[in-house]
């Protein structure tokens, strides 16, 4: 079975990120380059990165009018990413064209939504204009995705159980604000343990310092591997 583990390169440039990714192997984990990676060192990272064996999440969020969110999706297809996603809030018209856009990629990526940030808190969300708690929202975000034809979500682990029994194991929940039981919380509000994010039906953990700070990345990714074990069930 393969990891569900994504480990996040969340570093300022190429050298680093390397660094670390020539610790790790394709089999213990897959690896997210979000913005502040990508901006530095760009697509061509994201190539390398496939090239290499590992199923690389592309965390970018696009968030723009269709027609653009579609042509950044197709593009990032032909990087050969697993995954990618775009934010729920862009609406119908912007998921649609973004998974329109890559159904004809020789490896089709999967495609997720992000409903709310894990830093998001009930009084974060009413001071932008939603007044809805975020397990609400994301629900609500989550069928809308699920309505466009999109893989799954991103959200956090708190709600992952509730949008796996209202859509089903087969639409993805990916799970950021993961933390060991020894590490602190940091910038993210509503984080959870990896056993207890997969007990709470998580799909898919995305994993950051608890990994990148250690000083034997492999160590703690066979730990965590081996507490999370459990092959998801399939409907």
């Amino acid at each position: 079975m393969s990891s569900r583990v994504i480990v996040a390169l969340d570093y300022a440039d190429a050298q680093s990120a390397m660094a670390l990714v020539e610790r790790l192997q394709p089999s213990a984990c897959k690896i997210k380059v979000g913005k502040e990676l990508f901006t530095a060192a760009g697509p061509a990272l994201v190539a390398t990165l496939a090239r290499r064996g590992f199923d690389v999440f592309l965390d970018l969020k696009f968030h723009d009018i269709p027609n653009t969110v579609a042509q950044a999706s197709r593009a990032a297809a032909q990087l050969g990413v697993w995954m990618l996603n775009v934010h729920a809030l862009g609406g119908r018209a912007m998921m649609s064209a973004a998974r329109e856009a890559i159904e004809s990629a020789p490896r089709r990526p999967r495609l997720i939504a992000v409903t709310v940030l894990t830093s998001m808190t009930e009084p974060d969300l009413l001071e932008v204009g939603i007044e809805a708690s975020p397990l609400a929202e994301a629900m609500k975000l989550a069928h809308l995705a699920d309505d466009c034809g999109l893989d799954g979500v991103v959200c956090s682990a708190h709600e992952a159980a509730a949008i796996r029994d209202r859509l089903g194991s087969r639409f993805l929940r990916v799970t950021p604000g993961i933390r060991l039981p020894e590490d602190s919380a940091g910038d993210q509000k509503r984080i959870m343990t990896p056993r207890a994010a997969i007990e709470s039906g998580a799909s898919f953990l995305v994993i950051g310092r608890p990994v990148t700070g250690a000083a034997d990345p492999l160590a703690v990714l066979a730990r965590i591997n081996g507490e999370i074990s459990v092959p998801e069930a399939q409907e």
